[in-house]
């Protein structure tokens, strides 16, 4: 991955933690909405403990913060919705179309 400029990285230091905040509010009402279903309510503890599982491999709940992870980390972000393009606006030209260029490697 090439360089991130200084003031791309500090941005994403800044707003990282945001995005994870409001990613993990966002689980937090659909685990509420899992524990709320009228199945049984183990039935309701087995799903969300399977839930769990899965979304703490998200970088919207945990992610490496380095510098040569920001592209792939923003990638995985924007594919998961975890954030949206709009969220990128304040980075760099350069560093939005190196994310653009990358995800669509992925896609």
């Amino acid at each position: 991955m090439s360089n991130i400029s200084k003031s791309d990285w500090q941005l994403y230091q800044q707003l990282l933690p945001q995005w994870q905040e409001r990613y993990m509010k966002k689980l937090g009402q659909e685990y509420i909405q899992i524990l709320s279903s009228d199945d049984l309510a183990s039935a309701n503890f087995w799903r969300l403990e399977k839930r769990i599982k899965i979304d703490r491999r998200s970088p919207g709940v945990v992610c490496e913060v380095s510098r040569r992870s920001v592209l792939t980390i923003l990638v995985q972000l924007l594919g998961q919705q975890v954030i949206t393009p709009a969220d990128l606006v304040d980075f760099s030209p350069e560093l939005r179309a190196q994310v653009d260029d990358l995800g669509n490697l992925y896609n």
